[in-house]
């Protein structure tokens, strides 16, 4: 497939209309465009903006930041009120938008995705699920009892945009096969990330609003069902069904996932009609052309432009087109924001070496670095060894062996249940960044060196 973008493709086509100063903002904007749509861009962006909360919770700023962070925003019709920091706002309303697209991604994935063939998803399944398990279990041993044990569930998760663009920027030193895989493991593991949220970093449950939620939820099933495709109804049952959560105990960003799984993910058209319905509106647009007519005066024109579009619309499904629209403000919006109000930790401490010694931090770092490598090359190896999968097209186990390392990048999804567990806890919750943070990096850089060292040895 060629990588020429579209507007350098049409500059010189006949017919192609353009303003006086058009070419040269096409210049400036196809880089940016394509810098915006690159697949490690939203990793480098998240990075950029942990820096950046990292100095301000370590500088003459860092009263702001939090005085910012704290600030109460509530909404207010008649006696009904609800008031939020600005810190949970973000973690528990906008994070809701990052869960919907999780979940669209995970539908996706298992109805026509890598998931979708249990012999090619077998491997990344397991060893995802392997990847989960024992680095919750090295946390919990050193973490057994007590409030530092509810962390178990911190370094079980991989952040997809800091291991895939690690991964990519790597470039054709490593196969496609082993990106899909990654991002193949690490659907699964925030899926297994969902499941462990909504099943053991709830508050305690009220029944009512539990009833409330699942009224809602078979509301948006029974919207699917009827074949409701525009996305207003859905977006407005999602937002009361957050809500309800909110108030049940169980964390309100869940919703985003029910909600994302209610989307429909069938197309109006099939290719066959979509194809004879364009051709059709081609002749009637030939039909309609007229020299001495503008397009914003022809209605025949007009009609048959909409007519097309709303074609394109129906031959898509609302899953994918919805997922495609959200992609960029997630990653560029809603993920920069959570790191920008959870990243910052003051590390400004006493002794360097008793938090280093720290339980807490030392079971993050090692359920990250060396369960998430343990749990995802082991599983591997044991599945191969069976004889119950195989690896992918071109990969070879020791480049897998590098995807197990970077892993360990557990950034967002761990922060996030980091907050969920340690929230009456601040320093437990302090001691918990300090670890992720540290062990993103370890694995990180260990994971790209490696793989770098296998690419040039083959």
């Amino acid at each position: 497939m060629s990588n020429q973008h579209p507007a350098k493709h049409n500059q010189n086509q006949e017919g192609v209309i353009y303003a006086p100063w058009e070419r040269r903002f096409i210049k400036v904007l196809t880089p940016f465009d394509e810098f915006v749509h690159g697949q490690t861009t939203s990793g480098l962006l998240l990075m950029a903006s942990a820096v950046i909360a990292l100095l301000l919770a370590n500088s003459a700023l860092a009263d702001f930041y939090n005085h910012v962070t704290h600030t109460l925003i509530g909404l207010n019709i008649g006696e009904w009120k609800l008031e939020m920091s600005l810190h949970h706002w973000v973690n528990d309303a906008l994070m809701a938008v990052f869960f919907f697209l999780v979940g669209m991604e995970l539908k996706r994935e298992i109805l026509v995705g890598e998931l979708s063939d249990l012999r090619k998803a077998a491997l990344p399944i397991v060893a995802a699920i392997g990847g989960m398990l024992v680095p919750a279990a090295l946390f919990f041993f050193m973490n057994p009892d007590g409030d530092a044990s509810r962390g178990w569930g911190i370094p079980m998760a991989t952040d997809i945009a800091f291991a895939v663009g690690a991964l990519v920027l790597l470039g054709n030193k490593v196969p496609k096969t082993l990106v899909t895989f990654l991002v193949a493991l690490a659907i699964v593991d925030d899926l297994g990330a969902v499941l462990v949220i909504a099943l053991f970093y709830t508050k305690e449950l009220v029944p009512m609003w539990l009833g409330v939620a699942a009224l809602l939820v078979a509301v948006l099933v029974f919207f699917n069902f009827i074949g409701i495709r525009r996305a207003i109804p859905y977006f407005l049952v999602a937002v009361l069904l957050w809500y309800a959560l909110l108030q049940s105990g169980v964390h309100a960003t869940i919703a985003g996932v029910l909600g994302a799984f209610s989307v429909p993910a069938r197309p109006k058209y099939d290719p066959s009609l979509f194809v004879s319905r364009l051709r059709e509106l081609v002749e009637r647009f030939k039909e309609g052309l007229d020299s001495g007519k503008n397009i914003m005066t022809n209605h025949q024109l007009q009609a048959v432009a909409q007519s097309l579009e709303t074609d394109v619309n129906y031959v898509q499904t609302p899953l994918q087109s919805l997922e495609h629209h959200w992609h960029v403000p997630v990653a560029f919006f809603v993920i920069p924001i959570f790191a920008l109000f959870n990243a910052g930790v003051p590390l400004q401490f006493e002794s360097w070496s008793a938090v280093l010694s720290n339980s807490i931090v030392l079971g993050v770092i090692l359920g990250l670095v060396v369960g998430k490598f343990v749990g995802i090359v082991g599983a591997s190896w044991i599945f191969l060894k069976l004889g119950l999968s195989q690896l992918p097209t071109g990969v070879k186990f020791n480049q897998l062996a590098g995807v197990a390392l970077l892993a360990g990048i557990g950034f967002t999804m761990s922060i996030f249940v980091a907050e969920l567990a340690y929230a009456p806890h601040p320093d437990y919750l302090v001691m918990a960044k300090v670890g992720i943070l540290s062990a993103s990096l370890i694995a990180g850089v260990m994971g790209y060196v490696w793989l770098w060292m296998v690419a040039n040895k083959n």
